[in-house]
């Protein structure tokens, strides 16, 4: 059996990460971030009101902080990691945290 590139422990913290975001960030609202892996992919998702949508796709680098960025552009249906010229771009610091975050202003609730 080939051996996970995300391991579960990292895994788990992802997740840790992401019910934190939600429930510090997302409390008052009727949105809330849900995750997908793939192979070294992690994919963000938000729900809002229902509604799943992708937000952004992060590469695993080795290392629970050090993450590349893709956003998700609707006018192609694909996760562009060239561009960096749409809202929100200059919060992204290489963490998860972040990608919620430029999520939160490339594409409001």
């Amino acid at each position: 059996m080939a051996k996970k590139i995300i391991s579960d422990e990292i895994r788990d913290e992802i997740l840790k990460i992401v019910e934190t975001f939600n429930q510090k960030e997302l409390a008052d609202t009727e949105s809330s971030y849900s995750v997908r892996f793939r192979g070294r992919y992690l994919y963000l998702d938000r729900s809002t009101f229902g509604r799943k949508e992708p937000i952004c796709r992060l590469k695993y680098t080795g290392k629970i902080d050090n993450w590349e960025f893709a956003i998700f552009r609707w006018s192609s249906e694909t996760y562009d990691s060239e561009d960096w010229l749409f809202p929100g771009f200059y919060l992204f610091d290489r963490t998860i945290e972040s990608a919620m975050k430029v999520g939160m202003v490339a594409y409001p609730p």
